[in-house]
Formats: C-alpha cells, sequence, structure tokens
C-alpha cells in the first residue's frame, strides 16, 4: 500500500516535472517570438525614422536651392536696375556736356558780337560828333543853343494855339450848356473798370471743437469723400483751430457746402448717408433762397414781366461778387440810377430800369459757359425774347459795342456809378497805397510841378505847380496831360479829378 502511494507521488512528481518542463519549452518560444516581434518593430522604426530623415533633407535641400535661386533672380533684377541707372546718368551726362559745349560756343558768339556791336557803336557816335560839329560851325551856334531855341519857339506856338483853340471850345460849350450836360450825362460821364474781377472763393466753417474735424473725415476719409463729391467743393482741414475752409469757384455749391457742413455739425450724426440727406435739404433751401431773392430784386426795382428763368437767375447773382461788390445789389442799383437817369432825361426810365436790372445777368452762370459774361447775358435775353432796346443795352454796357441808343449810354453810366462810390468796391490795402502812391508819382514826374496831393482815396490829385514855369495857359494842357497820363498807366473805378493850383505872391514893404 505504501509502495503504491509512494509510486503515485514519485508519478505525480515526475508528471508536474515533465509539465513544467513543457510549460517552460512553451514559455521560451513565446519570449523568443516576442523578441523577434520587438527586433522586427524596432527594425521597421529605425527604416522609417531613416526614410524620414532622408524625406526632411530632401526637402530642406529644396528649399535652399529654391532660396538661392529666388535670391540669384533678385540680384540680378538689381543689378540690371543698377545698370539701367548707370546707363541714363551716363547719358545725363553726355547730354549736360553736350549743352554745356553749345552754351559755352554759344557765350563766346555773344561775346564776339557784342565787342562789333560796341566798336560799330563808337564808330557811329565818332561820325555824329564829326557832323555836329560842322553844322555847329555851319550855324554859328552849338547844339543845346540850338535845340533850345528851336523848341520854345515850337512849343510857344503850340501852347498859344492850343489854349486859345481849348478856350473857343470850352465857350462853345458853355453857350449850349443843356446840349452839353444831356450829353456828358448819357454819354460821357462813363468810365467802366477793367473787365476782369477778384471772386471771393473761400468760406470759413467754425467748429465747436477739433475733435469735429476727425469726425468730419470719417473712417478712411469716407465722410471727407463724399461731401467733396456731392457738393463739388475742396475741404481744406489745416492747422487752423475749431475752422474747417470751403474753396470752390462756384459761390452756389460753395454755398450748399457750407449750409450742409453746418446742419451736420449741429445734428451730429455724420455718415455718407446722412450726407447725402444733409446735401440735398440744402440745395432745396438754396434753390428757394435765389427763388426768392430774384422775386425781391424784381419787386423792390418795379421790372415787371421778366421770365421766371430769368428771375432765378438773377437770385443765384446773390452768391457773386465783383471786386467784393454783390453783384445782385450792384443790378438793383444799377437799375434804380438808370430809371433816375432817364426820368431825368425824359428817356424810357421803365425800360432803363430793366436793362440796368439785367445788364450783369451773364455773371450768374459764366463759369458753367464759354465766353464774357457780355457774351453770356446777351444769349440769355435773346433766349428769353427780351426787347431788343434791352439787348443792346446789355451788350454795350461795357464799350464791347457801341451804345446807339440813350437806355444803353445810361446804364452804360449808372454802371460805372454804381462801381465807383465810395464803400462799392474793396481792394486790399497795399494796391491802395500803391495806386495813390503811382498817382503822386505820375504828377511829380511831369516838367513844371512843384508837389502834389492824392486825396479823396485817390479820386482827386491837387497839383502845385511852379509859376515861373507855367503860365495859366500852359495849365489847360498840363492838366490834359496829366489826366492821359494817368488814363494810360493805371487802373481805377470811375474818374479822378484833376485839381491844379498856380499862385504867384508879391511881397513888398513901405517904409
Amino acid at each position: 500500500m505504501i509502495g503504491i502511494v509512494i509510486a503515485a507521488i514519485v508519478g505525480i512528481l515526475v508528471g508536474a516535472f515533465a509539465g513544467f518542463l513543457y510549460r517552460k519549452k512553451i514559455a521560451e518560444k513565446e519570449i523568443g517570438s516576442a523578441e523577434e516581434e520587438a527586433k522586427r518593430i524596432i527594425n521597421d522604426s529605425i527604416k522609417a525614422g531613416e526614410s524620414k530623415k532622408r524625406e526632411a533633407v530632401l526637402e530642406a535641400k529644396e528649399e535652399i536651392h529654391k532660396s538661392r535661386a529666388d535670391l540669384e533672380r533678385e540680384i540680378r533684377e538689381r543689378r540690371g536696375e543698377i545698370q539701367k541707372t548707370e546707363r541714363r546718368l551716363t547719358q545725363k551726362e553726355e547730354t549736360l556736356d553736350r549743352k554745356t559745349d553749345a552754351a559755352e560756343k554759344k557765350n563766346e558768339e555773344l561775346t564776339r558780337r557784342l565787342a562789333n556791336v560796341q566798336k560799330s557803336r563808337e564808330e557811329a557816335e565818332k561820325y555824329k560828333q564829326q557832323q555836329l560839329q560842322q553844322l555847329e560851325s555851319i550855324s554859328g551856334l552849338t547844339r543845346e543853343e540850338a535845340k533850345e531855341f528851336l523848341v520854345n519857339s515850337i512849343e510857344q506856338e503850340a501852347q498859344h494855339d492850343a489854349a486859345r483853340k481849348l478856350r473857343e471850345i470850352q465857350q462853345q460849350t458853355k453857350d449850349e450848356a443843356d446840349k452839353y450836360a444831356r450829353e456828358i450825362i448819357s454819354s460821357a460821364i462813363q468810365r467802366c473798370a477793367a473787365d476782369h474781377v477778384a471772386e471771393a472763393t473761400v468760406s470759413v466753417v467754425p467748429l465747436p471743437n477739433d475733435e469735429m474735424k476727425g469726425r468730419i473725415i470719417g473712417r478712411e476719409g469716407r465722410n471727407i469723400r463724399t461731401l467733396e463729391t456731392m457738393t463739388g467743393v475742396d475741404l481744406i482741414i489745416d492747422d487752423t483751430p475749431e475752422a474747417i475752409t470751403l474753396s470752390c469757384f462756384d459761390p452756389v455749391r460753395r454755398e450748399i457746402a457750407r449750409l450742409t457742413l453746418e446742419k451736420l455739425i449741429i445734428d451730429g450724426r455724420i455718415h455718407p448717408a446722412r450726407i447725402e440727406e444733409m446735401v440735398e435739404k440744402s440745395r432745396r433751401e438754396v434753390d428757394q433762397i435765389i427763388k426768392q431773392e430774384g422775386e425781391r430784386a424784381v419787386l423792390e426795382t418795379g421790372v415787371h414781366g421778366l421770365h421766371p428763368e430769368l428771375v432765378k437767375l438773377l437770385g443765384r447773382m446773390r452768391y457773386r461778387t465783383s471786386y467784393g461788390q454783390n453783384v445782385l445789389q450792384h443790378s438793383i442799383e444799377v437799375s434804380h440810377i438808370a430809371g433816375m437817369l432817364a426820368a431825368e432825361l425824359g428817356a424810357d426810365a421803365t425800360q432803363a430800369k430793366r436793362a440796368g436790372l439785367l445788364h450783369d445777368i451773364g455773371k450768374a452762370i459764366d463759369r458753367e459757359m464759354e465766353g464774357s459774361h457780355v457774351d453770356i447775358g446777351v444769349d440769355l435775353c435773346k433766349r428769353y425774347r427780351e426787347n431788343a432796346d434791352v439787348i443792346h443795352a446789355v451788350q454795350a454796357h461795357h464799350g464791347d459795342v457801341e451804345a446807339k441808343t440813350t437806355v444803353a449810354c445810361l446804364v452804360q453810366a449808372a454802371d460805372a456809378i454804381s462801381a465807383a462810390r465810395p464803400g462799392a468796391r474793396r481792394e486790399n490795402l497795399e494796391a491802395y497805397i500803391k495806386r495813390l502812391e503811382k498817382l503822386e508819382e505820375i504828377a511829380n514826374t511831369t516838367p513844371g510841378v512843384s508837389s502834389s496831393y492824392a486825396i479823396q482815396a485817390g479820386r482827386e490829385i491837387r497839383i502845385i505847380v511852379n509859376p515861373e514855369q507855367v503860365s495859366d495857359a500852359k495849365m489847360l494842357l498840363l492838366s490834359r496831360d496829366i489826366a492821359k497820363k494817368i488814363e494810360n498807366e493805371l487802373e481805377y473805378p470811375g474818374q479822378i479829378k484833376i485839381n491844379m493850383i498856380r499862385e504867384t505872391r508879391a511881397v513888398e514893404y513901405a517904409k
């Protein structure tokens, strides 16, 4: 029994040992397989890493090659530009050298010609002196004595004849005083200023603060671009504190822009849509003002039956100035003056007032059409079927054509009177002082004048003459000569009075 048990135990032990060996072999086999799999995975990883490494190296090489090509291309382009610049500089140097050579040659030629001219002049002067010496020896008088004798004799004779003729003419005009006065009023009392104007082309809009400038400009300038596009006006935003300048040659558009800006500043909402709305509203407002101003001018002057378009054009002149004088007010004033002159002369006062009101109508649209304001005004009057006498007065008011009717002469005179009255037109201080100085210079450089004084804002000049050099008869001629010089050398509105004074005093004492 014990032997069986022992045998059984031994058998179990032997079986267990055999099982252990079998499991060991299996485990060793699995371990070997795992090691081989691990080696395979490691080898694959190494191969994949090397492959990616090669790819990265290739990409880096390609990038380096591409960068090198771009750099070489840029270097070639810059080298080409430098070569072009060098060629241009070389050409300019060659051109300058040629011009310098030509200038030097021309200078040499001019120097040679100048020397020839100087030589010819010296020879001519030599011949002239020889001839004068021969004449002096023949006549028995020196050159100065002969010249003085001849000039004095001719001057005395001419002065005597001219003074006598002038007195005869003045006496004749005094005998016909009424006719002479009518001619002066209707045709002679007129001196129009030169046909050019100094316009006010800017308006200044005050701002509540400088921050408003940025809001008016807007993001990336969209607000200011919209405003300039809609109105046709340039907005000048500079360092002037709390102000924006509007610049435009069309006064109506400038007024629309000014009203628009003021409305936007008050409203506070500044963006393109609001700007368009305000521009349209301001345009309607200005159109209404133009219509009302035209109707006011017609009502104030008593001119009836004007075409509605002419009335609107009259209203547009409210925004037009000439030498600082408002053209609409000037036209109303000319209408009144022409009507009063016509009434004094017994002419058609109604026609004169109508022509006076319309004489500058072309200035309402002279920026929109080619031609002078006279030609444009004539075309407008013809288009709206105005009377032929009115059209002729408009055409002749600046002397472009000869005035053939009394109404045309009266409009000329009224235009000159309105433009020349004190305060009608403004000029800057510098131009005013220069005009006075030039006026006195013309008088003082005249022989026989002792001194002169420009008074009445340059509308009169008082001249004191030397009584030993200027006689009473010669004063008339001298004053006319000075008047002609002033007319030819100066530009001025209206007329200038030449007041000449000659005084001889004798002082003696009784002892």
